[in-house]
């Protein structure tokens, strides 16, 4: 049995590895002069010393199996032919004799092994491991599936017994085309109780599937939305007075409500108040969404009274919703309507029901728990049917999560809870209803980082049920490396970033915020303390939404600091690299095609965002304090800190936008132009801009607040310059013009890379390692996805 690791430079080939009886992790290393030079590759460095191995041979071996039983030895991978030996029935039993023989100081060889034959495990509580469960540098442990058999971790129970409606007060209230399409199960009756409950932000409860495909509660309409007519300005409780700097009709404060929407039509007039209808909205920003319970509907007035408890920006007229979970609804193939009071599901099948088709998602906790637990390896099991999340990681080290599928998760798929050098490789992670990887780690006082790691997995088609602020990847503490994973095709944002010297690189995102608006693909913000994070050799693309205020593709979101984006490639990319307020960031030797500006710097702090500095909100300055930061170690890291409250805070200084190349769209937008001075604040130079659009902004002389806030699109009081524009041009002189390709080798089929002779180069521009951008084969991903496209050709 061998490990490796395989260590590659930065302009150097890794060509596909074949695998036998041998594991290995593949990590993207700067080249070796930078690394005595940068301390933040110490994270990579510790990353080497991560102990993998796995046994097909030798060391401690079980088995568990669907035909095994817990009496036996576990020690043989089939039953005997007497019945009286063979594999363990349950995971339980497995753990147990790990842990037993461990603790007499029996095992073997270099690995303890527990092969998982194939087959579905049904798992009614969480397979808890902890520190007795761990192993060591020299003596893991490694969970696994045996060879390529395929096993399933579920948290749901198939059910059966389906027929036809029969009750005629039901029957009645169905559409007559559809009735004979309609089936019924009591789920009381096969002793189903816990149906679980539709919360605001929370996961949807039970959720029903079909031939491994999730299926939808009845909503009206089937697909697209919905329109708030109006909302009621009176009532017994004001819950929430709105937001006064923002009203966008009949001068009410967006969010304003007594707890009362008015809907348009007179669709809701057919439905029984039997139903236990939900409604799921944008209620008032394209960036939060929740479900509400419906209190009562008065079709006289088209009044719908909400229960308590209500979404926590109010509700705002012609924002989208629709309803949900209406058996008068139910008109589609795939839809489903449960009578809670009766523990009744209605469901009109797409196809023939059989036995095993139907399944119930159960188990509200984590399939998998590893609690301060030490080398252990879950590798090659699909985890899905569950309403809770999938493996949940809560501190310990040296724990790897790799070549999993999660799936059908009504939670988060795994959950990394402080801990160091633990991570997930080579899985997917695909049709889940919250986020996808939460990695935390490091503590943030002391600035120790964490070393936790998500590289080279496969995130896409997530956030199902909550539409906002489930991210694929959710990074936070001091100190994570996220690397060469594909994301894509998600309602919302790809990535979200707290904390510090954090290191994503190579990394593709595309098609993500398709739902939402004032949404990006990478999201940060609202902490001057978030510092030290590098964003570097990423590909962001495809990125549109139809939402107020747009995409952005990296969004340094008010007064978002001390960030570097490096080495990206942005192609319809939206706002692609976005400086909201914030300070000291550095946006060098980027790409960018058409991209809708390149480069957006405000200064918000200074206009409708002031009330972060005038006292009404002491958010930047309470997470200042709470780190310290006038104390070792950040007023020795970031000693811009110390003199940040000195400074005119609120202004956007010390950014650095160089070496830059821009072609085919718009190369910069600056809002609040007239309310500080751009040349003396932000260094801009050294970009090749080959855009037809120059830069957008506010025309001299208007006053009041830059109203960039309440459409960033807005034509009225903005200049638009375009190329040829003396004056931008002088004024942006340190920079070179051109009204052609930049030197791109074939534009036309995606190779972004820049031929020899570009005048980037003379600029100081680095060539970007783009083949290394994306997904790897591995020792656990068998295969390479091709939904990577468009990506670009080399």
């Amino acid at each position: 049995m061998r490990f490796w690791i395989k260590i590659r430079e930065f302009g150097t080939q890794v060509k596909e590895q074949h695998f036998t009886n041998e594991i290995g992790l593949i990590l993207s290393l700067p080249h070796k002069n930078d690394m005595t030079s940068n301390p933040r590759f110490a994270l990579l460095a510790a990353l080497l010393a991560f102990p993998l191995a796995q046994t097909l041979a030798g060391g401690t071996v079980f088995y568990v199996s669907t035909s095994g039983n817990d009496m036996w030895s576990g020690r043989i991978h089939t039953p005997d032919g007497e019945k009286n030996d063979g594999p363990f029935a349950t995971l339980e039993r497995a753990a147990d004799a790990v842990r037993a023989i461990r603790s007499a100081g029996a095992i073997s060889g270099d690995t303890a092994t527990i092969f998982i034959r194939q087959g579905t495990y049904a798992l009614r509580k969480t397979l808890h491991l902890g520190k007795a469960d761990g192993g060591s540098k020299e003596a893991p442990v490694v969970w696994r599936s045996y060879g390529d058999e395929k096993v399933v971790l579920t948290g749901g129970r198939t059910i059966e017994g389906f027929t036809k409606v029969t009750d005629q007060s039901v029957i009645e209230r169905i559409n007559p085309q559809f009735r004979d399409k309609i089936l019924q199960i009591n789920l009381r009756a096969l002793g189903i109780t816990d149906y679980g409950t539709i919360e605001g932000r929370g996961g949807p409860g039970m959720e029903l599937f079909f031939d491994g495909k999730r299926m939808s509660l009845a909503r009206y309409p089937n697909t697209d939305w919905l329109h708030v007519a109006d909302v009621p300005q009176s009532g017994d409780t004001l819950y929430n007075r709105g937001l006064d700097r923002e009203k966008r009709f009949k001068n009410v404060p967006v969010g304003r409500h007594y707890g009362k929407i008015q809907y348009s039509g007179d669709r809701p007039d057919r439905w029984s108040p039997k139903n236990e209808i939900y409604m799921h909205g944008y209620w008032t920003w394209d960036w939060s969404d929740s479900y509400q319970k419906v209190e009562s509907i008065d079709p006289v007035t088209k009044t719908i009274s909400i229960a308590p408890p209500h979404h926590h920006y109010g509700y705002t007229t012609n924002q989208r919703f629709y309803f949900l979970n209406v058996l008068e609804e139910l008109d589609t193939p795939a839809e489903w309507y449960f009578d809670r009071t009766n523990g009744v599901l209605y469901f009109w099948p797409p196809g023939t029901v059989q036995k095993g088709s139907v399944t119930v998602s159960m188990l509200d906790a984590p399939l998998i728990s590893l609690d301060s637990t030490s080398h252990v390896m879950i590798r090659d099991l699909n985890l899905a049917y569950s309403r809770g999340n999938g493996i949940v990681v809560d501190g310990g080290d040296h724990c790897m999560v790799a070549g999993c599928s999660f799936s059908f998760l009504g939670g988060d798929p795994i959950v990394f809870n402080d801990g160091s050098e633990n991570g997930i490789t080579g899985c997917d992670i695909f049709d889940v209803a919250l986020a996808g990887v939460m990695l935390g780690g490091g503590d943030r006082l002391t600035l120790t980082p964490g070393k936790n790691f998500a590289t080279n997995n496969h995130i896409h088609d997530y956030s199902k049920w909550i539409r906002t602020g489930q991210y694929a990847i959710n990074i936070s503490g001091v100190g994570n490396y996220v690397a060469n994973n594909l994301i894509h095709d998600a309602p919302h944002e790809a990535i979200y970033i707290k904390g510090n010297e954090h290191l994503l690189e190579f990394n593709e995102v595309y098609r993500v915020c398709q739902e939402t608006g004032d949404a990006g693909a990478l999201h940060t913000g609202r902490d001057w303390t978030w510092r030290g994070n590098v964003i570097r050799y990423n590909y962001w693309h495809d990125l549109k939404g139809p939402g107020l205020h747009g995409v952005m593709g990296v969004y340094l979101d008010d007064w978002g600091s001390g960030f570097t984006v490096f080495g990206n490639v942005f192609y319809k990319a939206g706002r692609a690299s976005f400086i909201g307020g914030g300070r000291n960031n550095t946006i060098q030797n980027n790409v960018y095609i058409d991209c809708e500006p390149s480069v957006h710097v405000d200064a918000r702090g200074l206009g409708w965002a002031g009330y972060y500095f005038d006292g009404t909100y002491n958010t930047l300055t309470e997470r200042m304090e709470a780190v310290r930061y006038n104390q070792p170690p950040y007023s020795t890291k970031y000693p811009e800190l110390l003199t940040l409250y000195n400074d005119q805070p609120a202004v956007p200084k010390y950014n650095l936008i160089t070496q830059n190349v821009s072609f085919r769209g718009r190369w910069l937008d600056v809002y609040d132009w007239n309310a500080f001075n751009f040349d003396s604040t932000v260094t801009m130079r050294d970009n090749v801009i080959a855009d037809p659009l120059i830069v957008r902004r506010r025309s001299d002389g208007e006053t009041g607040w830059d109203p960039y806030y309440l459409n960033i699109d807005m034509k009225e009081g903005y200049d638009l310059y375009k190329y040829g524009d003396t004056t931008i041009m002088k004024e942006f002189e340190n920079n070179v013009f051109l009204n052609h390709n930049p030197g791109f080798v074939d534009i036309k089929n995606k190779n972004f890379q820049l031929k020899d002779d570009s005048p980037a180069f003379k600029l100081g521009f680095k060539r970007i390692p783009m083949e290394k951008i994306g997904l790897y084969k591995d020792g656990f991903r068998k295969t390479i996805s091709i939904l990577r496209e468009p990506q670009p050709q080399h």
